[in-house]
């Protein structure tokens, strides 16, 4: 019995702590602050005792320092002190360690100053976030479900280590391949933040500045407004202040123009803001930021780019293409879901406005991008683009606009090729991607050292911002809010309201009206010289635009507006108004499209016959003219008509159509030549304001 209550006794007194099991409690992560005047500086200190003493590093997130090594390391019984060595003013932690070993509280010096400090024992973040990642697995298989998501995949950095790298569904649905971490995804605008960052190396080169006027790089470039021209700068192109709405439609599809003729069409396109004035996203600045790009590196874009990035920060599977894509062996397709049903998407060349938004990429390849940033513009312990460069990208250069909507979200900025904003209190640092069939997220916050990638197979989906805010949401170890279901009900919302004015499209339309021509009047060929050309054909009893090889039927809507009715394949003129205009003549002469909502309508004038360019054509029109008292002479200069009259100076014919000329130089002044039902030019016609002369062919 004795010997029993003995026992008990002994398992039940307290056990004695030798001084070296006393310091040991000082070993691991601590996460910690100093309560400066005002503010918290926010720490992690990692401490270890090894058999050569003791060794630590000190991380200090808002001043971009990471795994400084500290020294001076003495830990005696409750006491610990540490020091920074070779920071100015010998900064020095001293405090003592709670009974339980959880925290440690004392005074931070440095020079004369002094304040308090404390920090707790915990996970490393990397470990942290591993522990709280638990369960996400499902949660994103669930979103991809809720979203009727085909595949995605998601990868995350925290503190310098990927604790998230994983593919979830198919990369292509028909043959059941699953998406992995490897898997190619098209990353739309969050290639914009390569341009920027190839440009933000020659800048350390000292080959660029960012507040240059752009003239002085690309002398041939030029703006609608002639202020604009001389004052824009390399900066105004990347942060979508330039006072130029999207103008979108002149590059979408465009399979004929290059990069640098698409720069000179932009003189054409009209802005809608002075510069400076507000955020407009244009994705043609950044076209010409990238054949900035290549211009100073005498080179393309594409290997600008792999230059400067791609290699530095090994990005080997990264490519410029989807054509590329298609060549590797683990790329994924693109999917849309039209009426609850999904549908793939063929892939949409963009090369020509790739400095905009052609990147392919992986969640392998785009850890190493976001890591790389967070590291403050180190690979491997190496710079590889000057701090302050970097930081500069994340800055707001210029506000968004408009009011928060939820108090856990904040106004808006932009960077250079960065949307700024917070999340729940948090600096957020992010860009989306959307290109037909993917949807793509990058998102970072810089002073947690955090970075979420989210690549989806989905046409305009949702699901890379809902996954990126419940990875936040766990790694931060904030409140639990549902996300995923305030979208879905959202969405639901919205579809309702869009069912609701789809139904109400007609009452816009004015009844019982006609079109003023018959149908065979309205075809032809029209242009703009910001947007090209606009081709309007007939089949059956309709007719049909084109523009940049999307063909879009149209129906009558009323007067002279036909309205575009969707095409299957591509949607993207369905609803569109086609305004027809007539000239002094009655002809039909011109077409107005809303293809930039945020300007007047782009009016496209239409273009003479093809054949009333062609000199071999014209031949037949070469002769003498008999008129009352004159003989009119038209001859043939190049691949132009021109017409004398005696007194008066020779003019050129503008051609117009069929056998009909405009004089140039003369408003309500035509020839049209007279053509037998053979073909045979018997004679012409002068039109004129006070009336119509008739010539007869032949003639002194």
């Amino acid at each position: 019995m004795r010997t029993t209550i003995l026992l008990s006794l002994l398992l039940a007194a307290p056990a004695t702590t030798s001084p070296a099991q006393q310091a040991d409690r000082a070993s691991g992560h601590w996460s910690g602050a100093i309560q400066l005047p005002g503010q918290e500086l926010g720490f992690e200190v990692d401490l270890t005792k090894g058999a050569a003493g003791w060794t630590g590093t000190i991380s200090i997130p808002l001043q971009n320092a990471k795994d400084l090594p500290l020294g001076d390391i003495v830990v005696v019984g409750d006491s610990v002190r540490f020091a920074m060595p070779g920071v100015p003013g010998d900064p020095t932690f001293r405090g003592l360690l709670s009974a339980d070993g959880k925290s440690i509280a004392g005074t931070f010096t440095q020079g004369p100053n002094s304040f308090p400090f404390t920090m707790k024992a915990g996970l490393a973040p990397g470990d942290a976030a591993r522990k709280a990642l638990q369960g996400f697995d499902g949660f994103v298989d669930s979103a991809l479900a809720a979203w009727k998501v085909v595949g995605a995949s998601v990868g995350i950095v925290v503190d310098g280590q990927v604790v998230y790298s994983k593919g979830h569904g198919f990369r292509d649905l028909e043959k059941k391949l699953p998406v992995t971490p490897a898997t190619l995804f098209a990353i739309g605008s969050t290639s914009k933040a390569f341009t920027v960052f190839g440009l933000g190396t020659l800048v350390d080169q000292g080959r660029l500045e960012w507040d240059k006027p752009l003239i002085e790089y690309l002398p041939d470039m030029r703006f609608y407004d002639p202020e604009t021209t001389l004052r824009i700068t390399p900066r105004d192109l990347v942060t979508h202040r330039s006072g130029l709405p999207r103008h979108d439609l002149v590059w979408y599809n465009n399979k004929t123009d290059t990069r640098d003729s698409i720069i000179r069409r932009i003189r054409y396109l009209p802005p809608s803001k002075d510069l400076r004035e507000t955020y407009q996203y244009n994705n043609l600045m950044f076209l010409t930021a990238g054949v900035l790009a290549a211009r100073l590196m005498q080179s393309s874009w594409e290997d600008a780019i792999r230059k400067l990035v791609f290699e530095p920060l090994g990005m080997a599977a990264s490519n410029f293409s989807v054509k590329d894509s298609e060549q590797s062996g683990d790329y994924a397709r693109g999917y849309q879901v039209r009426n609850d049903s999904v549908f793939g998407m063929p892939f949409r060349n963009i090369d020509l406005v790739g400095p905009a938004g052609s990147i392919n990429s992986s969640v392998d390849d785009m850890l190493k991008w976001v890591g790389m940033h967070l590291s403050g513009g180190m690979i491997n312990g190496k710079p590889v683009m000057n701090r302050a460069t970097l930081t500069d990208m994340y800055a707001p250069h210029m506000p968004v606009g408009g009011m928060p909507t939820d108090r856990e979200l904040g106004a808006v900025n932009y960077g250079m090729a960065w949307a700024l904003s917070s999340y729940r209190g948090r600096y957020l640092v992010q860009h989306g991607g959307n290109i037909d069939g993917f949807s793509a997220m990058v998102a970072m916050l810089p002073l947690e050292r955090v970075g979420i990638v989210v690549l989806a197979n989905q046409n305009g989906s949702a699901l890379p911002g809902l996954v990126r805010n419940h990875a936040m949401d766990r790694i931060l170890g904030l409140p639990k809010r549902d996300w995923n279901s305030e979208a879905l009900a959202a969405t639901v919302r919205q579809r309702a309201a869009n069912r609701e004015a789809e139904a109400k499209k007609a009452t816009a339309r004015v009844k019982g009206t006609r079109q003023s021509h018959p149908l065979p009047d309205y075809v032809g060929d029209y242009y703009h010289p910001g947007y090209g050309v606009l081709s309007v054909g007939a089949e059956e009893d309709r007719l049909v635009a084109m523009y940049h090889a999307i063909a879009t039927p149209l129906e009558h809507w009323h007067y002279d507006v036909f309205n575009g009715q969707r095409n299957p394949a591509d949607p993207t003129f369905a609803d569109m108004k086609y305004n027809f205009r007539t000239n002094v003549k009655g002809d039909i002469d011109a077409v107005a499209a809303p293809f930039e909502p945020a300007v007047a309508p782009i009016v496209f004038e239409r273009l003479p016959d093809k054949r009333l360019r062609d000199p071999a054509y014209l031949t037949r029109f070469v002769g003498r003219y008999a008129l009352a008292n004159d003989t009119a002479v038209v001859a043939l200069k190049g691949n132009e008509l021109t017409l004398s009259l005696r007194g008066q100076p020779v003019r050129t014919l503008d051609p117009d159509r069929g056998s009909e000329f405009n004089l140039r130089g003369l408003t309500g002044f035509s020839l049209e030549f007279v053509v037998d039902g053979v073909g045979v030019v018997t004679g012409a016609r002068f039109k004129q304001p006070n009336g119509v002369f008739e010539a007869r062919r032949g003639g002194k």
